[in-house]
Formats: C-alpha cells, sequence, structure tokens
C-alpha cells in the first residue's frame, strides 16, 4: 500500500465523518487548553530559581 493511497482513504474517512462530535465545544476546548498550558508555565517558572 503506498501513502498516496494511504493518505486519500485518510482523506475520504476523515470527509465522512464530519470532523465536528457533539460533545466537543470549541471554547470549553480551547479553554480546558489555555488553563493547561498556563499551569505549565506556572510551574516551570516556579522551578526555574537560578536568576
Amino acid at each position: 500500500m503506498s501513502i498516496h493511497s494511504t493518505a486519500a482513504q485518510l482523506v475520504t474517512l476523515a470527509e465522512a465523518e464530519g470532523g465536528n462530535h457533539e460533545s466537543l465545544n470549541p471554547a470549553v476546548t480551547g479553554g480546558g487548553a489555555l488553563v493547561i498550558l498556563l499551569l505549565l508555565l506556572w510551574i516551570t517558572t516556579r522551578f526555574n530559581r537560578d536568576r
């Protein structure tokens, strides 16, 4: 199986599924990602005490 046929099958599958799920709210997903990234940034700055 070549890479092109595999990619074409994946594109066809993605188009058939629609890409969105009813339970995924973009605002909640983005907000959750933002909170997690800010938490990781805060943890990183707490451990970086060498300044």
